[in-house]
């Protein structure tokens, strides 16, 4: 991962979160649904600083289909989210949800 990715994602952690954060690592999650892979990609784990009620989060950006821009994705460590792969889960719950117009998290 480039000094840039990491910076990019940082600058949405501030954003969303309003705390500063440190790059701990990247884990590569697959997400299947029966029958086929759905997602494979690395997800990245911060530590964040002075945030009320996480201690980390966990991060990434996609390709918004037809343009040059990217979605971010954080998501923090906070239960039921426990790891990278259930921070993915939890995050394509919230998209499925925005998408059928009902209530995302909070």
């Amino acid at each position: 991962m480039s000094k840039a990715q990491i910076e990019s994602l940082q600058k949405a952690i501030l954003y969303l979160y309003g705390c500063e954060s440190t790059w701990l690592e990247s884990v590569m999650v697959t997400e299947t649904f029966p029958g086929h892979q759905a997602w494979a990609d690395a997800v990245h784990v911060f530590e964040l600083h002075d945030h009320p009620t996480a201690s980390k989060c966990y991060a990434w950006s996609s390709a918004i289909e037809g343009t040059i821009q990217r979605k971010f994705h954080v998501v923090l460590h906070v239960p039921p989210v426990d790891s990278p792969a259930a921070a993915v889960k939890a995050s394509f719950a919230q998209d499925h949800r925005t998408k059928l117009g009902g209530r995302g998290l909070d």
